[in-house]
C-alpha cells in the first residue's frame, strides 16, 4: 500500500484537484473552506485504474504553514507537485521541491492545473519550459508534467495513469515487524476514545497489539483499525491509518508522538545525523546554532553541534549532532529537515545515523567521522557489525532492532559478516563484533603477561579470578579463550600460551631434594608444610599447578606417580571384591589411617567413589 502527497502554492488548486479525483474534500476545517486555503493537513483516498488504494496527504501551500506541510510529507511514497497554468512557479513552489528531494521521496509527478484558465497554448508550452528548468536542477530531472484542469476534467484520466505507473515502479514497503505510527492526527470519537492517525511504516498492526506512544512511554492497547473508513483487523505497512487507542487519553498522546510496540523506540535527547545544506539559503548553518527539527510528524527545538566544521555555507554537507530540548521518538534511517525559527527559513535536512547516541561527540575527529561514514554508507554486513561493538555480545533479534532490518536483509548482512569476518557468533542467538572480540582478547593477553611477570611459578591465573579481573562473564570469556590461539586454558588454570614455568638452579635442587623424600616413601609422603620447607612454597604450589603433585587433602599431596597407581590400584579391587575399605587401602600400599582415610575421601568429591557406610563403591565418574 503507498501514500502520495500533494504539494504546490496555495491556489494552486491541489484541494479541488484531490476532491475531483477522490470525491473527498480534503479542507475538513470550517476556516480552510470558507478561505479556500489548506491550513492543515488534509487526508483523501482514491483507487488506481489497477484497483489498489492509494491514500493521499493533501499538505499546506502557503509559507504560513510550511510547518504544518512538513508534518505530512514525511511517510509519503511519491508526490504530486501541483503548479497554476496561470501563475507558474512560486517561491513555495522550489521550497517543497527541495523538502521533497530533502526527505528522499524517490518520485514526483507535477501537475500543471487550471489549463482551463488559459486560452494561448504558448503561455502553456511556457510555463513547462519553466518547470522542466527547476526540475533539471533537482534531482527529479525526468519528471512528467501533466496538464489538468479539475474544472472541466480534462487530463485527469492520464493523471491517473501517469500516477499508476509513478507507482508501479516503487517497490511495496517492507514488514519488518517493527510497526511505526507517527501521529499526526488526535481526536475523540464519542462512545470509543482516542483515535490517533498517521502512516504506518515498519511493520503491521493488529487488533489487540499492545502499543506504545513515544515520548510519553504511554502504554495502550489497539482497540480499532480503520484504513480508508474501512474496518480492518490487520493494517499493513504503507497505509493510512486511524487506530482507536484503549488506555491512553488524548491529552496523553499528540500529534508528532510515535505508536510502536512497548520497548521497540526509546526517547532521545542526542542523536547523530548527515546533514545538506540547501544551495539557495541566505545564513550558514553555524555551530550551536538553536533550529527547529521536523522528523516525521514531530517538530522539536534542538541546538546544533557541528562536527566537522565551524559552520556549513551553502550547498555544503557535514556531520552533526542534535542536543534536543526535549526527548523526542527517533530512529536510525529517519529524514529529517532543519529550520531556522526566525526569520523563519528552511535550511535543509539529512537522515538520522544514531538515534540514541550515547554521549557527545568530540569534534574534528577523523576517526568518528570515520565511524559516522560507515553508519551512513556501509554496507550491511558492515553496519552489521558496527552495531555489534559493545563491551559484551548482542541478542541477534536487538541488532535487527537497532538497525531496522527485515528479516531477509538481516540474514544477508549476517551472511556478509561472518564471510568477512567482521562478526563471530557466539552461539545461535548472540553475535559479537571481531573488534570488540579482538579488544577483550588484548585486555585478557595484558592480564596474563602483567600475572605471569609477577608470579613466574605460577602455571597460569586461576580461572576463578578472571571475571573478576576482566568485569566479564566466564561464559564469554571461555568462548573467546576457545577461539585464541594465544590463550590456552589448563585445568583450573588460564595462561598465555607462550608462558612456562622455568625453575632455576636453586629452586631445581630443592626440587631435587622432594623428589626424594617422595621416592624413599611414595605412600606416606611428607606434609605440604615439609616440602615446603624443602623446596620452598613457590616450588610446591608450581609443582601442584602442574600437576607433578597432586593435592587429596589441604594438607598432603602425592607425587604423580604414586597417586595414579593408587587410583589404578583401588578400581582394580573394587573391580574384582565390588568395594574397598580404609584398612584394604592401608595393607595394599603399607600406608597409615592418616593417608588412607583422606584418599578415599578425595575419591568420593572427584566421583570416582562413593561411601556406603565404612566401604567404597563404585561412583559417578568410577
Amino acid at each position: 500500500m503507498r501514500v502520495v502527497g500533494t504539494a504546490g502554492h496555495v491556489d494552486h488548486g491541489k484541494s479541488t484537484l484531490v476532491a475531483k479525483l477522490s470525491g473527498i474534500n480534503p479542507d475538513r476545517l470550517a476556516e480552510e473552506q470558507s478561505r479556500q486555503m489548506t491550513i492543515d493537513l488534509g487526508f483523501a483516498w482514491l483507487d488506481l485504474p489497477d484497483g489498489e488504494t492509494i491514500g493521499i496527504v493533501d499538505v499546506p501551500g502557503h509559507r504560513d504553514f510550511i510547518e504544518n506541510m512538513l508534518a505530512g510529507v514525511g511517510g509519503i511514497d511519491a508526490a504530486l507537485l501541483v503548479i497554476a497554468a496561470d501563475e507558474g512557479i512560486m517561491p513555495q513552489t522550489r521550497e517543497h521541491l527541495s523538502i521533497l528531494g530533502l526527505l528522499d521521496v524517490k518520485k514526483v509527478l507535477v501537475v500543471l492545473s487550471k489549463i482551463d484558465l488559459i486560452d494561448d497554448p504558448e503561455w502553456i508550452e511556457l510555463v513547462e519550459l519553466e518547470v522542466e528548468e527547476l526540475l533539471a536542477s533537482s534531482q527529479y530531472e525526468d519528471t512528467p508534467i501533466i496538464p489538468v484542469s479539475a474544472h472541466s476534467g480534462a487530463g485527469l484520466p492520464e493523471l491517473l495513469k501517469s500516477l499508476q505507473a509513478l507507482l508501479d515502479g516503487l517497490p511495496q514497503r517492507v514488514n519488518y515487524q517493527q510497526p511505526r505510527l507517527p501521529v499526526d492526527r488526535v481526536f475523540v470519537v464519542s462512545g470509543f476514545g482516542t483515535v490517533v492517525t498517521g502512516t504506518l511504516n515498519g511493520g503491521s498492526l493488529s487488533i489487540g497489539d499492545a502499543v506504545e506512544a513515544q515520548p510519553s512511554g504511554r502504554i495502550g492497547r489497539v482497540r480499532g483499525l480503520q484504513s480508508y473508513k474501512r474496518e480492518v483487523k490487520i493494517a499493513l505497512p504503507g497505509s493510512r491509518v486511524a487506530i482507536n487507542v484503549a488506555g491512553v487519553s488524548s491529552y496523553q498522546i499528540q500529534r508528532g508522538h510515535v505508536l510502536t510496540y512497548p520497548g521497540q523506540l526509546s526517547p532521545t535527547l542526542l542523536a547523530d545525523a548527515h546533514f545538506r545544506q540547501l544551495p539557495d539559503i541566505e545564513r550558514p548553518l553555524k555551530h550551536n546554532s538553536e533550529v527547529k527539527v521536523f522528523c516525521g510528524a514531530s517538530e522539536s527545538i534542538a541546538r546544533v553541534r557541528l562536527l566537522d566544521s565551524d559552520a556549513l555555507a551553502p550547498g555544503e554537507s557535514g556531520w552533526l549532532q542534535l542536543r534536543l530540548r526535549a526527548p523526542a521518538a527517533l530512529s536510525r534511517g529517519d529524514r529529517f529537515i532543519l529550520r531556522y525559527p526566525s526569520p523563519a527559513e528552511t535550511l535543509g535536512g539529512g537522515v538520522i545515523v544514531n538515534a540514541s547516541a550515547p554521549r557527545r561527540l568530540k569534534r574534528f575527529q577523523p576517526e568518528i567521522i570515520a565511524a559516522l561514514e560507515l553508519r551512513l554508507r556501509g554496507t550491511p554486513g558492515e553496519r552489521l557489525a558496527q552495531a555489534a561493538e559493545a563491551d559484551a555480545p548482542q541478542r541477534l533479534g536487538d541488532l535487527q532492532k537497532k538497525l531496522g532490518y527485515g528479516r531477509e536483509e538481516l540474514a544477508a548482512a549476517l551472511d556478509e559478516a561472518l564471510q568477512a569476518g567482521l562478526v563471530r557468533r557466539l552461539d545461535r542467538d548472540m553475535l559479537w563484533a571481531t573488534k570488540s572480540c579482538q579488544h577483550l582478547s588484548h585486555a585478557i593477553i595484558a592480564a596474563l603477561n602483567e600475572y605471569h611477570l609477577s608470579q613466574p611459578l605460577r602455571l597460569g591465573m586461576p580461572r576463578a579470578e578472571l571475571p573478576s579481573r576482566l568485569k566479564t562473564k566466564m561464559k564469554l570469556l571461555h568462548a573467546l579463550i576457545e577461539a585464541d590461539d594465544r590463550l590456552v586454558l589448563d585445568g583450573n588454570f588460564l595462561r598465555a600460551a607462550d608462558h612456562d614455568i622455568v625453575f632455576n638452579d636453586q629452586q631445581q635442587a630443592g626440587i631435587d631434594r622432594l623428589r626424594q623424600s617422595l621416592e624413599a616413601n611414595p605412600y606416606m609422603p611428607p606434609s605440604i608444610a615439609e616440602m615446603n620447607a624443602l623446596a620452598g612454597e613457590d616450588v610446591v604450589r608450581a609443582l601442584l599447578d602442574l600437576r607433578q603433585l597432586v593435592n587429596v587433602s589441604e594438607n598432603i599431596a602425592f607425587s604423580l606417580e604414586a597417586y595414579e597407581r593408587m587410583v589404578a590400584e583401588i578400581r582394580r579391587e573394587i573391580s574384582q571384591q565390588e568395594e574397598i575399605d580404609a584398612k584394604t587401602l592401608r595393607d595394599m600400599f603399607g600406608t597409615t589411617r592418616k593417608y588412607a582415610i583422606p584418599f578415599l575421601e578425595h575419591l568420593d568429591s572427584i566421583g570416582v567413589t562413593q561411601r556406603v557406610g565404612d566401604a567404597r563403591v563404585p561412583g559417578r565418574n568410577f
